[in-house]
């Protein structure tokens, strides 16, 4: 049964030293905060965690939905018990919403489905974050704007996200009347595991069912004061598709803190990156340096002041979490700003000498 859940080859062949210790492999397909329901070889059954898996696993690796696991199955007991994690070849998580940590959201998923509605809660900024979050997770990100028979123009609005997406296809449909659903076929094949992500009410437990042919999530219909949706699902799931493709549908996500490298966020505002090497200086800070590329494109039009605030405002965090926990890192911060309002300071002066003079 394992097979029609995404198990491969390879995932054998990285699992054969549990096999020498007698345990066998499962698939996370739930999490309810301490119950896990999982697939196996024999079924679904719940599971639970061993003491010392309890004891000695470090923060975001405890199972979540789509993690592979090894586990063992003791006679006469209806449920199995989690030993280990398989190693993860992609991770989708966020910063903890208590400030600190992180959270894993999913984990073995191959294409992450990025869902925002077109019915007035479209907001750029945001899905600009899940980007970077996605490329970090080392998932294929798509972006899925549903709630098109909402929107009186729903191409202006795939242009306007189609210049942020850095090169991530682009989906536009509606889940109620169906139009749209067959461009997702590239991306829900047997054996690949895709995942809803979104925030509240963008229509992602409507887009499962409207997939599934079946209600397999509750959903909630548009609240006319705002005209948004309800939130309606309250845990992580992993559905076999009837085509056999797997997808996990997640609660909405009203606050996402992104944990990235330097690497994700290049590759999701690629467009600002490309500017950087055409700047005069090679240390240039695109305040008031002459000759910097980002001032020109910013004072052409051809890079928004919005896009570029964002670029930076993502910067400044994933720089901070870099930082943290590390003094020398901390006090070179420091040390960099103090000489750029240092080397700010003097050219104003200078400026305004050369004003009086």
């Amino acid at each position: 049964m394992i097979e029609l859940y995404g198990w491969s080859d390879a995932l054998q062949a990285s699992f054969e030293p549990h096999v020498a210790q007698g345990l066998q492999p499962a698939r996370v397909t739930a999490h309810h905060r301490g119950l896990w329901r999982v697939v196996t070889a024999a079924g679904e059954c719940n599971a639970r965690l061993s003491g010392r898996f309890a004891l000695d696993a470090a923060q975001g690796e405890h199972p979540v939905v789509g993690d592979w696991l090894a586990v063992s199955a003791p006679d006469n007991a209806n449920e199995v018990i989690i030993h280990a994690l398989v190693p993860r070849w992609s991770v989708f998580s966020r910063r903890a919403v208590s400030g600190g940590g992180v959270q894993v959201i999913a984990a073995n998923v191959d294409v992450l489905l990025l869902v925002a509605a077109l019915n007035g809660d479209l907001n750029l900024r945001r899905l600009e974050r899940y980007l970077v979050a996605a490329r970090e997770s080392g998932a294929s990100p798509v972006i899925v704007l549903t709630k098109a028979d909402l929107c009186a123009d729903p191409d202006v609005e795939r242009q306007n996200v189609e210049a942020i997406a850095g090169g991530a296809p682009v989906v536009t449909l509606s889940a109620l009347t169906g139009h749209g659903l067959e461009a997702l076929s590239p991306w829900l094949k047997p054996g690949l595991t895709a995942a809803l992500l979104g925030s509240s009410g963008a229509g992602k437990s409507t887009l499962l069912n409207a997939l599934a042919g079946q209600t397999l999530m509750d959903t909630g219909a548009i609240r006319e004061s705002d005209d948004r949706g309800r939130h309606t699902t309250t845990h992580r799931e992993l559905f076999r598709l009837p085509d056999g493709a797997l997808l996990v549908d997640t609660p909405g996500m009203r606050e996402f803190g992104v944990l990235a490298e330097d690497a994700a966020l290049e590759a999701s505002f690629a467009d600002v990156a490309e500017l950087f090497p055409n700047c005069r200086f090679g240390d240039c800070a695109h305040t008031t340096e002459p000759g910097c590329a980002v001032l020109a494109a910013l004072a052409d039009g051809s890079l928004s002041d919005e896009r570029w605030q964002a670029y930076l405002k993502l910067q400044r965090e994933l720089a901070f979490d870099a930082r943290k926990g590390d003094p020398a890192a901390e006090a070179a911060h420091r040390s960099h700003w103090r000489q750029v309002n240092k080397s700010q300071r003097a050219r104003n002066k200078v400026r305004r000498r050369n004003e009086e003079g």
